[in-house]
């Protein structure tokens, strides 16, 4: 999201720049008899300027917020009167380096450029963001704390509505799970409010929203946990005015909702983390480009089949993704794995066999030095996975999983981890949970 717009933003002084060029020229010099642009050294500096300004408005608006914004009219207000509070910062920023070499006209074309042009993208990014929710993709997760009717009432509108961008996990009783509930069925209720903890590695849940009225004790202590779990917590707005005098009222759908919990954005690090992503496998793909059309030639002269190996693997949060290889092994190789289990070295869940006669002559050759793996930069690319982190698992693995390893899916898989560096050699899969779990800790 910020990427996109710090990209809108240079576009919109390309935009602003062939204005003035084009249309304005004339009226310009005769308004600031100025025919500087941001070419010069110092206009570049201006015009990074604005563009941090903007995001740090951006931000502090809850533009980059993971909770969905209301309504695509109140994010476009917003969006533009980010602009104009950019645009105002940006006067200031002139003013305090005495910047009259900058054109005023330009300036006031940046800012309504960047307006337009960032509203477009919104639109055009919550058009497609629409289309993600339909397939059930970038969904958050929530949960609901209560059986009564309210509860029933906010699950539905929830559920019916995908627009939202929230995909219902269930419901939280404040009594006993195995109570008669009138408004909801009992397959719909996860547990109890004791289970909290375990029911958000579960589900990965992103968000607990209380529609039943609890003890402030309770909310209290549900919040110091919401804070370990890293998860939100809003209430129906109402519920805990002395714990909410200064919170802004939020709408969930229809549902007036106050937030007593949101977990600190991670905006930054993330962006940071992506562009790093993008720069490095675009830099890596080209350099090895040569090396991976012989690889490709290769396979297809060594054996029948195809070149590439196209594997389902769990991602963040428990989504699936095409995780692609070189291909390494016989064409039924999946079929001959149920034959070999006995000689699976590895403990627990991994799987992995020294001397695996599944494996093709090329195929050893790529997998001593790591060759087979290339393909995954394309992964890195299309946002599925990251340079760093944890490995991907296959859904079998997953499906074996303690509550305790589902830890390792909380971020983007990686090209390689803690593990794959530090403790190669060692079988334990405990070493192996226990190096991811620290990687997605720190």
């Amino acid at each position: 999201m910020m990427l996109n717009d710090a990209l809108a933003i240079l576009l919109s002084a390309g935009i602003s720049f062939i204005l003035r060029a084009v249309v304005f020229d004339k009226i310009a010099r005769f308004y600031d008899g100025s025919d500087v642009f941001w070419s010069a050294p110092v206009g570049v500096v201006y015009l990074c300027w604005f563009i941090l300004a903007f995001l740090l408005v951006a931000r502090r608006y809850g533009l980059y917020s993971p909770v969905p914004l209301g309504s695509g009219a109140h994010e476009l207000r917003l969006t533009v009167q980010a602009c104009l509070s950019a645009g105002l910062l940006l006067c200031g920023g002139l003013y305090m380096t005495h910047g009259q070499s900058v054109s005023r006209v330009l300036v006031i074309l940046l800012v309504v450029c960047a307006a337009i042009v960032l509203s477009v993208r919104r639109a055009i990014w919550r058009v497609s963001r629409y289309r993600q929710y339909a397939r059930g993709i970038e969904l958050r997760n929530v949960v609901i704390l209560g059986t009564n009717h309210l509860s029933s009432a906010l699950g539905q509108h929830i559920d019916k509505e995908y627009r939202y961008g929230y995909s219902l996990c269930g419901f939280i009783s404040l009594k006993r799970p195995d109570s008669p509930s009138v408004e909801i069925q009992r397959d719909q209720i996860l547990g109890g409010i004791d289970r909290i903890r375990q029911l958000t590695r579960l589900h990965f849940i992103d968000e607990i929203v209380i529609a039943e009225p609890c003890s402030t004790d309770d909310a209290i202590r549900l919040v110091e946990e919401a804070r370990e779990l890293d998860i939100d917590v809003r209430a129906i707005s109402g519920y805990y005015s002395e714990l909410t005098a200064n919170a802004p009222i939020e709408y969930l759908g229809i549902f007036p909702v106050v937030s007593l919990h949101r977990r600190a954005p991670r905006t930054v690090a993330l962006f940071c983390k992506r562009i790093v992503d993008i720069a490095l496998s675009l830099a890596a793909l080209a350099a090895v480009a040569p090396l991976m059309a012989a690889i490709a030639v290769a396979i297809k002269l060594n054996s029948p089949g195809d070149i590439f190996y196209v594997s389902e693997r769990i991602g963040k949060r428990g989504r699936v993704f095409p995780c692609f290889k070189f291909r390494t092994m016989v064409k039924n190789a999946e079929k001959l794995k149920k034959d070999l289990a006995a000689l699976n070295e590895r403990d627990g869940i991994l799987f992995k066999v020294s001397n695996d006669p599944r494996i093709t002559g090329i195929g050893r050759f790529l997998r001593k030095y790591k060759l087979d793996e290339l393909p995954q930069f394309f992964n890195v690319l299309r946002g599925e996975m990251s340079i760093v982190g944890p490995r991907p698992p296959i859904a079998s693995e997953v499906a074996k999983y303690d509550l305790e390893h589902f830890r390792r899916l909380e971020v983007l898989p990686g090209l390689t981890g803690l593990w794959q560096v530090q403790a190669r050699q060692d079988s334990s899969f405990a070493k192996y949970i226990a190096l991811d779990t620290a990687y997605v800790e720190n």
